[in-house]
């Protein structure tokens, strides 16, 4: 590009906001959020007084523009702006269905509004709006639980279900139940951690707990579904690659009326003996044709943990298709 094209082709806008009260946190602390942005888009971002001068390629400005704009309007509904927040305003202004301040679907629970936080979250709750079984599959990091917790809970204070049926098979890691000490909820609690985990960011405590012991929130391993059928309910199944197809299809087939499930997993993180087919991949292949169903697949760009964990997947991804392509060869 020759110099008058690349000056031809940058722009630069100017930003205000009318409340200074906000700016410190919109800034972040030594401004390490418009660093942040900058570092990003290579745009080059000055701030004075409650005005931001924004300069780079016209892309690059409109792109930094809707960033600002999106975290400036989270300040104004009184929600934390951090870095994982600046992360999360980039995805969705590099997207073109999510500019011109569109926000995408949200769910609100007792204790705060959660947003999409990448374009494929935000299809992934509307998927879980319009679909009565949904599978959500990808790498660590990508909202795929969290997400499927948090929208159960919407539904059920809205009482558009009776209770959430939450699930994981109790074998990862070479580990069998049999040998962990304590009775049977000492030994699947830790598998299901991640799950109270999700609980605890939408309700309080003592509400959990309460709809735990009145059978509202049932939080139960794999095994005990056999036999049952979940009517007027949300059922999520988590971890899903470790279970085996014959356990896959007994979990499918418990689904009863007025109830939706969502299956959660990761095809690169199968803990079975290796001779073991996973359920998660039989039924990804054995339903892909079926309309009735929605799979949203993640990938590394939609982690929305610290940004090292989307880096160890791309990592990890890169090693094994290149141990995937040599073994081929031989």
């Amino acid at each position: 590009m020759s110099e008058s094209s690349r000056i031809a082709s940058e722009s630069a806008r100017q930003l205000y906001f009318d409340d200074n009260n906000l700016l410190v946190s919109l800034f972040g602390e030594y401004d390490k959020h418009l660093a942040r942005i900058e570092e990003e888009l290579h745009v080059t971002l000055i701030s004075r007084g409650n005005r931001v001068a924004v300069t780079g390629t016209t892309d690059a400005v409109g792109t930094a523009c809707e960033t600002l704009n999106r975290l400036y309007k989270l300040l104004q509904r009184g929600e934390h702006v951090g870095i994982a927040e600046v992360d999360a305003a980039l995805r969705m202004a590099r997207h073109p269905r999510f500019q011109s301040g569109v926000d995408g679907p949200c769910i609100l629970t007792r204790r705060r509004r959660i947003s999409p936080r990448s374009p494929l979250q935000a299809y992934y709750i509307q998927a879980m709006t319009k679909f009565e079984l949904v599978f959500g599959l990808g790498p660590a990091g990508t909202g795929k639980t969290y997400l499927a917790v948090c929208f159960a809970v919407e539904r059920l204070l809205k009482g558009e279900v009776k209770r959430i049926v939450l699930s994981r098979p109790a074998v990862e890691a070479g580990e069998h139940l049999g040998f962990l000490p304590g009775d049977m909820r000492d030994k699947v609690d830790p598998y299901l951690r991640p799950i109270y985990d999700a609980l605890h960011d939408t309700m309080p405590s003592d509400q959990i707990m309460k709809r735990i012991q009145n059978g509202d929130i049932e939080i139960a391993p794999l095994a005990f579904m056999r036999g049952r059928t979940l009517s007027d309910a949300f059922v999520i199944l988590d971890e899903a690659q470790n279970t085996s197809p014959i356990q896959m299809k007994m979990f499918l087939t418990r689904l009863g009326e007025n109830s939706s499930m969502v299956i959660t997993g990761d095809l690169s993180q199968v803990d079975l003996p290796s001779r073991l087919p996973s359920g998660l991949a039989d039924a990804v292949e054995t339903l892909k044709h079926f309309d009735k169903a929605s799979f949203v697949k993640f990938t590394d760009a939609d982690v929305v943990r610290h940004p090292l964990v989307a880096g160890v997947v791309r990592a990890y991804a890169k090693r094994e298709s290149k141990l995937n392509m040599n073994s081929e060869d031989e």
